[in-house]
């Protein structure tokens, strides 16, 4: 039995796995390996490290766990999750079970793409979702924002206020904007196409929209808020509630609606957030929040106190 399994090896579960193993708790990280930023070559906004490779982040949080005696690393999918307070029940893909008195879900989120030939192959190399963290490599560049929804036409709107006077809105399928939206997109010189694009070429700097009636948009960069899911079940199977968004519900302290789980990173987020934040500064705070709190939890059971309330 162990005290703690975190479930996810990215920067959230890895800084989660950190906490609890420097309070000497038996903890086991079960690691996919399948970061959502896997096609990244840089991360952003982390201080000390901007610029940094997130792999390379990832190897050098691996290698500083290994000096805890107490946390164990397995590379391995954990299929399902079950149980309750001090007897959860972890099933992995090679058929083991592993249990723990408490979980933290640390398991992402996975981009999908719209079914663009050429779009998923480029996401996170020359097309990006985020400009908070791509926006400063596209200063200047002739950008082409895909949307299909009035939320996603507004990046269209912040990446030409932030960071280019070149900027075209790509309509996928209909897309019914706002009066002022439309208005201030005008205003800002985006110009919006609403012929489909039915194929992207190129790379970096010389990417081609191919158009349904055949003409050619070229641009250097794609800003694209892709849709999201779950990477994985496991919140669901434990009957987590889970938001409109397909974000996991948390409280202040990384708490999920079921007693002893927690989840941390863009897999949740608090029901008043509009967006589950994707940088990974905030999914490694998230990883130290919900394990702070997690052992505190603990240390009380173990005196036979109730949680505070």
């Amino acid at each position: 039995m162990h005290d703690v399994i975190v479930v996810g090896g990215g920067p959230a579960g890895l800084s989660a796995a950190l906490v609890f193993g420097r309070q000497r708790r038996r903890v086991l990280l079960i690691d996919g390996g399948s970061p959502r930023n896997a096609p990244a070559s840089e991360m952003h906004m982390y201080l000390s490290r901007d610029g940094f490779s997130p792999a390379r982040l990832l190897e050098l949080g691996r290698r500083e766990l290994a000096a805890y005696p107490s946390i164990e690393v397995r590379s391995g999918v954990a299929l399902s999750a079950s149980g309750a307070v001090d007897d959860f029940a972890v099933v992995l893909a090679d058929g083991d079970t592993v249990r723990a008195r408490r979980l933290v879900l640390a398991t992402g989120q996975v981009d999908e793409p719209y079914d663009i030939p050429g779009l998923a192959e480029r996401f996170g190399v020359s097309v990006f979702h985020c400009p908070f963290c791509h926006g400063w490599e596209t200063t200047g560049k002739s950008l082409a924002v895909l949307a299909s929804t009035s939320p996603e036409a507004m990046l269209a709107l912040y990446v030409a206020d932030r960071f280019s006077d070149d900027v075209v809105l790509c309509a996928h399928g209909p897309l019914e904007l706002p009066d002022e939206i439309t208005k201030r997109l005008a205003e800002r010189g985006v110009r919006v196409i609403t012929e489909p694009v039915t194929e992207i070429t190129g790379g970096l700097g010389e990417l081609d929209l191919r158009l349904a009636d055949g003409t050619v948009l070229r641009r250097e960069a794609i800003y694209h808020r892709a849709p999201t899911r779950q990477h994985s079940e496991l919140a669901a199977q434990l009957g987590c509630e889970i938001l409109d968004d397909g974000t996991v519900r948390v409280d202040e302290l990384q708490r999920t609606t079921v007693p002893g789980v927690a989840a941390a990173g863009d897999t949740a987020k608090l029901p008043a957030v509009p967006d589950a934040a994707t940088l990974v500064s905030l999914g490694a705070a998230d990883g130290v929040r919900a394990a702070l709190w997690m052992e505190g939890d603990l240390f009380r059971s173990s005196l036979g106190l109730a949680p505070p309330a």
